[in-house]
């Protein structure tokens, strides 16, 4: 991968105190700027697909499934029944 120098301008203090950080956790400054331009680019990317994807209708596929047995509804209603009797007992 071909590289690009670049000049950018960037508050002293805050340089200072990037440089000092990168030296103490061993780290190549290019590397973790250029790290720190793919990670800004791909939320990005991330934040367009999520706006495209609120833009456009999602469609989704599905086949109805048949119920076995009673309706849950009827088996909520039995166990809800249930626990009357015994508290009223």
């Amino acid at each position: 991968m071909a590289k690009s120098k670049t000049s950018i301008y960037v508050d002293d203090g805050l340089w200072k105190r990037f440089k000092s950080d990168s030296s103490k956790r061993g780290m190549d400054m290019s590397k973790v700027l250029e790290d720190l331009i793919i990670d800004e680019l791909e939320a990005g990317d991330f934040a367009s697909m999520l706006t495209a994807a609120k833009s456009s209708a999602v469609e989704l596929e599905f086949k109805p499934i048949r119920l076995r047995g009673p309706p849950v509804s009827d088996l909520i209603r039995g166990q809800r029944d249930e626990r009357e009797s015994h508290l009223s007992r």
